[in-house]
């Protein structure tokens, strides 16, 4: 399987939370190969299940396919699109973007918003509300109203770039990297023994409450999940540790079960596995913060692909910390003993 190429079409494509079925077709084509079965919930998950030599317990893998976008509220009289955001959108990265409008059909168009020159010095320095700010699809009011409704979805228009140092840069790459690395686990676990049933889940709408974890681990109740994620990385006035190209990044916190994170830093030195540490105090503002609380709880762990610009079009991240956390993953999976229960003790 070409990671790249995948990760590429999931990103190019288009699934703003609650909208997610048109990328359900490619998901399902990419992982049926790699999977014993293929399912979905009454939520919408998409449930990829890889069967292990005996099947007594579960271990479920979590990462988000939805991503953030915009929503048609109004039509003005002259037929410009005024819209609200969808998720944690980033206002100041907006204007002079090119979108698509998904109404009866795709119309392309860009986001508008009154010129720099027509601004009050006070105005200036201030970033431009999204009020202020509207989509211009080139259409009279009476043309735009036959094609769009309100409630429409409005997502970036934006093409995956491949940069220097195996980075890559595109929409959506929170979380579908994410998916991408189920994807490889799923791979690598074809090549390897392992004792456990693995349930890898597309979750639905976590930018909006990490719903679609919620329900998924509700139904499956596993006896050990992982979510997937990504995390923010150094950058230019960003503070952090965690860098891209420097491996998956482990949470530990209290939304972390001890035993999931020594596993898999265990597994990483073991396999030569770069990684990196991410201490988290508090909500981990992933799918695991619900999936840890689940029913009688869940024994959770968290692996996040460390990621720059995160929220923005441009989003970056490298390749090989994708592949990297993956192959964590697998080697995590196939290391799990026969009994879980006293491997899970604190």
């Amino acid at each position: 399987m070409d990671y790249k190429e995948l990760l590429k079409k999931l990103s190019e494509s288009h699934g703003v939370s609650g909208h997610e079925r048109g990328i359900y077709q490619l998901l399902k084509k990419e992982f049926e190969e790699i999977s014993d079965e293929v399912l979905e919930d009454n939520f919408g998950n998409l449930i990829f299940k890889k069967k292990g030599l005996k099947g007594k317990y579960k271990v479920m893998l979590a990462a988000h396919l939805d991503e953030i976008g915009l929503m048609v509220k109004d039509i003005d009289e002259k037929g410009f699109i005024k819209f609200t955001p969808v998720g944690g959108v980033d206002q100041r990265t907006l204007p002079s973007q090119e979108v698509i409008v998904h109404g009866k059909k795709e119309l392309l168009g860009v986001i508008g918003s009154k010129p720099p020159h027509l601004l009050s010095s006070e105005d200036m320095e201030k970033a431009i509300k999204i009020d202020d700010m509207y989509v211009d699809v080139g259409l009279p009011k009476e043309e735009v109203e036959k094609l769009v409704s309100i409630g429409d979805i409005i997502t970036v228009k934006r093409e995956f770039r491949e940069l220097l140092n195996d980075n890559v840069s595109g929409k959506a790459l929170d979380d579908r990297a994410g998916v991408v690395v189920m994807a490889v686990c799923l791979d690598e676990l074809r090549k390897m023994y392992h004792y456990h049933d693995v349930y890898a889940v597309a979750t639905l709408q976590e930018e909006v409450g990490v719903r679609g974890a919620i329900t998924s681990s509700y139904n499956i109740e596993p006896d050990i999940a992982i979510a997937i994620d990504v995390t923010h990385a150094k950058a230019r006035g960003v503070s952090r540790d965690i860098e891209i190209g420097k491996g998956p990044a482990i949470g530990k916190g209290p939304n972390i079960h001890p035993a999931v994170y020594k596993g898999l830093v265990d597994i990483a030195k073991k396999y030569n596995i770069n990684y990196q540490i991410e201490p988290l105090p508090g909500h981990s503002g992933t799918d695991a913060w619900a999936i840890q609380v689940s029913k009688k709880g869940v024994p959770t762990g968290l692996v996040s692909i460390p990621l720059k610009y995160m929220h923005t079009s441009v989003e970056t991240a490298n390749m090989k910390d994708i592949i990297e956390s993956g192959r964590l993953l697998a080697h995590y999976i196939a290391n799990l003993p026969e009994e879980l229960e006293g491997h899970l003790c604190y």
